[in-house]
């Protein structure tokens, strides 16, 4: 990740300073940075331009923020506090947004740009903002280890894109001493369109078709995260958080939706016990698991026998949701409940 030229520490200096310097803002940043007074004013021009900046009078203007924010910094990742970014850099800019988004944007800032120090083993972490026109997005990248890479070390995957599906269940970490392994789980859930790029794979879930999603991309080495919301957006974090727990008075992490399809590598068919075994890792940490088998035309016999029978049998204190089910699918599963119901155990809810 190559380092960036002095604009965009320029860019952040002058918005973070223009509140409380709004008569002497190119002056003082001019002092700030060691730089020219003529190249801050150069950078003011564009800011003002491009609406980052609003100017009012000309011999002596007094400058404030525009209706645009932005902001870019590479930070050293050692002894980075994501409180400091958020708290020193990032919450003077958007202040003024509504409470809701401000407390997602707090979340997930933090829960990103800790997980980067944490896990990466980046020498340094890049963090970007950009408000405009009614959406406010951020960045967090780094060029360590991929996650992906890392999952898949952690849990000896045979696949890579197996460790998108772990991302999905949710309560994953490679470091449960210092982690709960709820931090991309929920982000991902409270913004609008959240996007995980790293070596090749793209975890992508979009809050419109509440779906995860897996793709290739160009990306390089590292990780780069994404995250974007509506301004206008009503949905809070505490709502998300409590979707996922087992009821009013339980604040636990309870709930998980697992997206069966993403479980396949490539063209495969969903037929053996291995495939169900992978499917199911880690879920019986959870009380209620939602099996979502949108875009699952078909599954095998033994596939469905492991889970419905199997692990409903070892695990009766796991409640087995099954959502999204086409008839093929749904016949499958019916088959492992009745040799279940047979052997004396009780049926999962088919919706």
């Amino acid at each position: 990740m190559a380092r960036p030229n002095r604009s965009a520490e320029i860019d952040a200096a002058l918005l973070q300073a223009v509140t409380a310097h709004p008569h002497d803002l190119v002056g003082m940043v001019a002092a700030q940075l060691g730089l020219s007074g003529a190249r801050i004013s150069t950078q003011v021009r564009e800011l003002v331009a491009d609406g980052y900046l609003l100017k009012a009078g000309s011999t002596r203007p007094t400058y404030s923020l525009g209706p645009k924010r932005r902001f870019q910094q590479f930070y050293p990742r050692a002894n980075l506090a994501e409180d400091r970014v958020w708290f020193s850099d990032l919450l003077p800019l958007l202040e003024q947004l509504p409470r809701n988004v401000l407390d997602i944007a707090h979340h997930g800032v933090t829960e990103m740009v800790n997980n980067a120090v944490d896990h990466s083993d980046a020498t340094h972490v890049m963090v970007r903002m950009d408000l405009r026109d009614g959406q406010l997005g951020f960045e967090v990248a780094d060029e360590g280890v991929g996650i992906f890479r890392k999952i898949t070390r952690a849990l000896d995957l045979p696949d890579e894109r197996l460790a998108l599906l772990e991302l999905a269940k949710g309560k994953l970490t490679t470091d449960p001493r210092r982690h709960s392994g709820e931090g991309i789980f929920f982000t991902s859930r409270m913004f609008d369109r959240f996007r995980i790029a790293s070596e090749g794979l793209v975890f992508d879930h979009d809050h419109v078709y509440d779906e995860d999603l897996l793709d290739d991309a160009d990306e390089a080495g590292g990780t780069r995260v994404a995250m974007q919301i509506g301004l206008g957006s009503t949905r809070t974090a505490k709502e998300v958080i409590d979707q996922f727990s087992s009821g009013p008075d339980d604040y636990s992490f309870a709930k998980t939706v697992v997206p069966v399809r993403l479980a396949k590598i490539g063209d495969e068919n969903l037929v053996s016990r291995s495939q169900a075994k992978r499917l199911l890792q880690r879920v019986d940490r959870f009380r209620c698991v939602v099996l979502d088998f949108d875009q699952v035309g078909s599954i095998g016999q033994a596939f469905a026998d492991e889970i419905f029978r199997v692990f409903a049998n070892e695990h009766p204190e796991v409640e087995l949701v099954v959502v999204n089910a086409v008839a093929e699918v749904q016949q499958m599963i019916r088959r492992a409940e009745v040799l279940r119901e047979e052997q004396g155990g009780q049926l999962p809810l088919l919706k």
